[in-house]
């Protein structure tokens, strides 16, 4: 099974892409969607992140996808921003027909670490325990991206 974790934001969405075979788990892919820093308007922004997200699903033939849930923003224009994101993400995860899991940011800390308030360097390690690799240059959004996809392996709401 091959698992998609998405961490979603404004510019940078972190990605990650998992290989579950068995109890063993592998790193196909990590890193940021390819989005360009300055768009025209929103519209150039959602639909990139549309593109690059389907080149993704095409390129390792995804049959998973875990998404973190928006948690409550004081900043009304990043979390609706985020949400725009998101529903556009949901939207290209739905017209390839492909199940998703919603997951918390709590969620994922307490399926990854153990611990639903665990710092994000605790997952971090824990990331690379799971998958056998050192996250100690990967960028926090892409590594909670791995968090993600790996949390969505453990949960059998698909």
């Amino acid at each position: 099974m091959i698992v998609l974790g998405i961490d979603p934001g404004t510019v940078r969405i972190g990605v990650g892409i998992i290989e579950k075979n068995g109890g063993t788990l592998t790193c196909l892919d990590v890193g940021l969607l390819s989005l360009e820093k300055k768009y025209k308007n929103d519209g150039d922004r959602l639909y990139s992140i549309e593109c690059a997200l389907k080149k993704i699903i095409k390129k390792y033939k995804i049959s998973l996808v875990g998404i973190e849930t928006l948690y409550f923003s004081k900043n009304q224009k990043t979390a609706l921003a985020v949400s725009e994101a998101r529903g556009v993400i949901l939207k290209t995860i739905a017209e390839h027909k492909i199940p998703y899991i919603e997951i918390s940011p709590s969620g994922v800390k307490l399926a990854v670490a153990g611990d639903g308030k665990a710092k994000k360097e605790m997952v971090a390690h824990m990331v690379g325990i799971s998958l056998h690799i050192s996250t100690n240059k990967i960028i926090d959004d892409a590594t909670d991206a791995l968090a993600i996809a790996i949390a969505s392996c453990y949960t059998k709401k698909y």
